[in-house]
């Protein structure tokens, strides 16, 4: 049986996303690879004020629960970086929530 694949949205507002940086997403959203079944969406907003980004990942789970995770960052690739890995603890934490019920 196929995964069901999550949907991945990312828009950049202020500025063009380049093809690297979308593999660098993707290369990164392999963190949260263990909990895709779980995940219905994920719609990345990256919006560039003066000398900073402000990204923001909302997540969507299949029990209807939505977190929005926001990180601000000078380097796009390294507020990437941080982005993901609060994203992965939320993930983690929701999961275990719903092991726990």
């Amino acid at each position: 049986m196929e995964q069901e694949k999550m949907n991945v949205n990312i828009e950049a507002v202020h500025f063009d996303l380049r093809d690297e940086t979308r593999d660098f997403i993707d290369e990164k959203l392999s963190k949260v690879e263990f909990a895709r079944e779980l995940i219905i969406e994920l719609e990345f907003h990256f919006v560039q004020e003066k000398k900073q980004y402000v990204l923001e990942v909302e997540v969507h789970f299949r029990w209807g629960s939505k977190h929005v995770i926001k990180v601000k960052a000078f380097d796009l690739h390294e507020g990437i970086n941080r982005l993901i890995d609060k994203l992965e603890q939320k993930v983690r934490k929701e999961k275990k929530k719903v092991k726990d019920h």
